[in-house]
């Protein structure tokens, strides 16, 4: 009987078509496309710390907005030139920020019109990402680090013309430097398919929700003049591309 079934698998083997028994010797695709750098958005809040400048004998920033802080937008391209333990490259952001308040008059009144602070950061940072142990080992977990530069526009409006701060010209340009810690939440390990539908479809290797602190110090390495240092947290959305 034994005999019978060997003889009848021989038979069916010898009628398969030849490819179907070959093995492939085609290399595996990769489950993610090559990452070349990350695009990043977030949102917070930005106090500058007018009010600090040496030798001032008032503070305009909480005469005029009191103690809120400004809402501040930011969009950052970010480019990989290193990974293999973790992501090391370099970033470019800009963001926008404005606060308006009530004008005040010379005598302390409200007058009928508005007064606007606005401010655009620009940012050059060097930034290391520890996503090592994401991407190894399965931890969603992913802590940074970013150093860089800072130029920071501003200007006063009142009404429909800029207006003067503290006797200086209502607009300029502050230099400065910057430290952000963070960490990010890699969103992948939630919804592993729809992560590679969507590096499948759009190009977008891994997903990311962030938080981050920011210590920068812009005001012309110290020099006399407004003072736009911060100390402020930012949470935003990063895609990996």
């Amino acid at each position: 009987m034994s005999r019978a079934v060997a003889l009848g698998v021989v038979a069916l083997l010898g009628a398969l078509p030849s490819q179907a028994l070959e093995v492939s010797d085609a290399p595996t695709l990769s489950t993610h496309s090559p990452r070349t750098g990350a695009l990043e958005f977030k949102l917070g809040g930005y106090k500058p710390r007018i009010d600090t400048e040496a030798g001032l004998t008032d503070t305009p920033y909480a005469n005029t907005f009191g103690n809120e802080s400004m809402l501040l937008f930011e969009v950052e391209m970010q480019r990989y030139f290193f990974q293999r333990f973790g992501s090391a490259g370099v970033g470019f952001s800009a963001g926008y920020a404005e606060k308006y308040s009530d004008a005040v008059t010379e005598t302390g009144e409200l007058a009928a019109e508005k007064t606007a602070l606005k401010v655009v950061p620009l940012k050059l940072n060097a930034l290391y990402k520890f996503d090592y142990a994401a991407f190894r080992w399965g931890v969603p977990l992913v802590p940074y680090g970013k150093l860089g530069l800072i130029y920071m526009p501003w200007w006063i409006n009142k009404g429909d013309s800029t207006q003067q701060l503290d006797d200086r010209s209502g607009k300029g340009g502050r230099w400065g430097y910057g430290l952000t810690l963070g960490a990010s939440f890699l969103l992948d390990v939630l919804e592993p398919r729809l992560a590679r539908d969507f590096d499948t479809d759009l190009g977008v290797n891994h997903s990311y929700i962030f938080a981050e602190w920011t210590y920068a110090e812009v005001n012309n390495f110290g020099s006399s003049g407004l003072v736009l240092s911060s100390r402020h947290w930012m949470f935003g959305l990063a895609l990996d591309y």
